[in-house]
């Protein structure tokens, strides 16, 4: 953890600063697993993925990046099973399995942390997942 305090400590922007430790307690929470640093993202548990092409790895079961430009969060499986839930999110912006937010006041956090508990959910249920 002292890692984490660390990297979060280097973050420029204060208002990206207290959303990231903001973020690093709801993700902990939802996810009930302890967050741990693997370059500039912060994970909370483990799975194991393999590919048809036979090219396999570990990822975080839910993560999140607080870059220059915006906190990102990696929710795992999509966002396909989440669509009624992110008409109620607020502002932000999608990739394949990145939630791309400028501020956290720009989200519903009850909504949010339906769609982290729910991505986690997902994930410890079609994959071995581990902490």
């Amino acid at each position: 953890m002292t890692e984490i305090k660390q990297f979060l400590s280097e973050i420029d922007n204060d208002t990206r600063k207290s959303d990231a430790h903001i973020l690093l307690t709801i993700l902990e929470e939802v996810s009930g697993y302890k967050p741990y640093l693997t370059g500039s993202i912060i994970g909370f548990g483990q799975y194991h993925y393999q590919y048809e092409s036979g090219r396999e790895g570990d990822s975080p079961v839910i993560a999140f990046s607080p870059r220059k430009q915006n906190l990102v969060v990696y929710i795992m499986p999509g966002f396909n099973e989440f669509e009624s839930l992110l008409k109620n999110l607020g502002k932000y912006k999608l990739g394949k399995s990145c939630l791309y937010i400028n501020k956290l006041s720009d989200l519903n956090l009850d909504v949010f942390k339906e769609i982290s508990r729910l991505s986690v959910q997902y994930m410890q249920q079609n994959y071995q997942c581990k902490t």
